[in-house]
């Protein structure tokens, strides 16, 4: 082991970030590239660690979640000062837009300059894109290296198969922070119902009730668990159903029931609600829907967005339709010119300028040409399936982690 090089990684958490940014990317290059590189992976508890015994120190955006600013500064050195090289992870810009959840949040703790502040002690950073790297040396921070988000396709949640169906499905996919996001959608489902009624279903994965909201009572901030008609998927379900009205009277009830522990069959129903998973099952949620949508609103923080949506959608062979923006724009080529079939074309794109009609419009043309969904999606796993695979980002993350201990 002594002529490896030792690298200790610091997942942000077990969800997510944590496991795309940091965990599976260090678990592959240990199990792949065994003879020249041995991983440790710690969360949380670094007590007693020795830092000198590795070469490189990774961690995402925080050495530990919630320590003081002065306190992961001085870790920083301290391990600097010890001969160990300290590498950042950034996946998201460090400013968030009006409507986004944690916006008054992180504005008022001051996190911009908290983040920016340990960046620019590190060594190097890692990133997702190039856009979001030009956003980080536009702060005066040099050290910069794109690692693109990617999978591993033998990982069985990217394995699942996608279930028989005579309508075609719609899907939407994500977390609990996009309420601007999805509200681009709006009347969207209604124009679809008075032109395809019955011949596609919504269907809204992630579906999850659990959180809390604070509230203002007598001056006092109180935290009380959320109620489901509260949260952010409740509005998603809206959105996809024009406010309940797509869907039966006795799956509409049992919808507001919001439990999951009840049955029903709704695989026929012009809406499905699919509930949340592990993190190691999320993507299954592939296998329900042929369309997947990507509606983001234009802002900084959407811009710099990685094209993890692509990613995933690109190795479940699905079509996607997406808001021309960031690096959608950059990667996706556009399936439909003149109201005909684009060879090589692998997605659709929205203008911001005109979310208004063109979600309908792609969605009324892949319904009309369902033959057209398969090609998208083939020609998007082309566009995918080398360059954001595991095995491609391991190879240049293995690259530069030598070149970074051989400086």
């Amino acid at each position: 082991m002594s002529d490896k090089i030792k690298v200790l990684v610091l997942p942000s958490d077990t969800s997510g970030v944590g496991k795309y940014r940091s965990v599976d990317p260090h678990v592959y290059l240990n199990n792949h590239y065994k003879d020249e590189f041995f991983v440790d992976i710690l969360f949380d508890n670094i007590d007693g660690v020795n830092f000198s015994d590795y070469h490189i120190v990774h961690f995402h955006k925080e050495i530990i979640n919630g320590r003081p600013l002065s306190w992961t500064l001085d870790k920083i050195k301290e391990i600097q000062d010890g001969g160990t090289k300290v590498v950042m992870d950034i996946d998201d810009y460090w400013i968030l837009p009006v409507g986004h959840p944690l916006q008054k949040q992180f504005k008022e703790s001051g996190y911009a300059k908290h983040n920016l502040s340990i960046a620019r002690a590190c060594d190097y950073i890692t990133t997702t894109t190039e856009l979001l790297a030009d956003k980080i040396k536009e702060k005066g921070i040099k050290n910069v290296i794109v690692i693109e988000n990617s999978i591993d396709p033998e990982e069985s949640q990217f394995k699942g198969e996608t279930e028989e169906s005579d309508k075609v499905r719609i899907g939407w996919l994500g977390g609990s922070s996009h309420a601007i996001d999805v509200k681009l959608l709006e009347g969207t489902v209604n124009r679809l119902e008075s032109k395809h009624k019955g011949k596609y279903q919504t269907v809204l994965c992630g579906y999850d009730t659990r959180g809390t909201i604070t509230e203002i009572k007598q001056g006092k901030a109180i935290k009380r668990p959320i109620r489901p008609w509260e949260t952010a998927w409740f509005f998603y379900e809206n959105v996809l159903t024009n406010n309940l009205n797509t869907v039966s009277g006795d799956y509409k009830e049992h919808l507001l029931k919001f439990n999951r522990d009840i049955p029903f069959d709704d695989r026929h129903q012009p809406y499905r609600r699919v509930w949340t998973e592990p993190v190691n099952k999320y993507a299954l949620g592939y296998t329900k829907f042929d369309i997947a949508l990507a509606p983001l609103e234009k802002n900084d923080f959407n811009l710099t967005k990685s094209e993890l949506k692509i990613i995933e959608a690109g190795f479940y062979k699905k079509a996607i339709i997406a808001q021309d923006i960031g690096v959608y724009s950059s990667i996706l080529t556009n399936a439909i010119k003149n109201g005909e079939f684009v060879e090589g074309g692998d997605g659709l794109l929205v203008s911001p300028s005109k979310n208004h009609k063109q979600w309908f419009t792609h969605l009324n043309r892949l319904i009309q040409n369902p033959d057209w969904i398969k090609k998208m999606g083939e020609n998007l796993y082309e566009t995918v399936k080398e360059k954001y695979h595991l095995k491609t980002t391991t190879k240049k993350r293995s690259k530069f982690y030598k070149q970074l201990i051989n400086k």
